[in-house]
């Protein structure tokens, strides 16, 4: 199993993240704080009407103040329940809301780039993650 001492871990979370922030549009909060793709995840996923145990999980944590590290921990909790391609998936399936949250160089923008890096995600499926959450 990968756990938290891997080098490979902390490789996979940094890419996992730049590539969910690679082109991403700047929002803000009513407050001004700046959106991250914590925010893309929890709308994408409203969007679809799913509960989520991952987000519940997260927003009970009172430690977590930004967004990035809720996203951090939410990819964590992903990657243990083996549910991070398949909960991409839901949030990438409406290209209305991709191109209000991203850019026109984003991989989720190209079909093929998407179909690609969840084809990549769905394998991790296989991997046993035993990570502190």
């Amino acid at each position: 199993p990968v756990t938290d001492g891997s080098r490979e871990l902390h490789s996979l979370c940094a890419q996992l993240e730049f590539l969910l922030q690679f082109d991403l549009k700047e929002k803000r909060t009513f407050f001004g704080q700046r959106k991250d793709y914590w925010d893309f995840l929890c709308q994408g996923l409203a969007r679809r009407r799913q509960e989520h145990e991952g987000f519940r999980f997260v927003t009970s944590l009172d430690k977590l103040k930004t967004p990035v590290g809720r996203g951090r921990a939410f990819l964590r909790y992903c990657l243990v329940h083996r549910q991070l391609a398949e909960t991409l998936q839901l949030c990438l399936l409406d290209p209305e809301s991709l191109r209000e949250w991203y850019y026109a160089r984003s991989p989720f923008l190209n079909p093929q780039c998407r179909a690609e890096i969840l084809g990549t995600l769905y394998e991790l499926d296989g991997v046993t993650f035993h990570l502190a959450l």
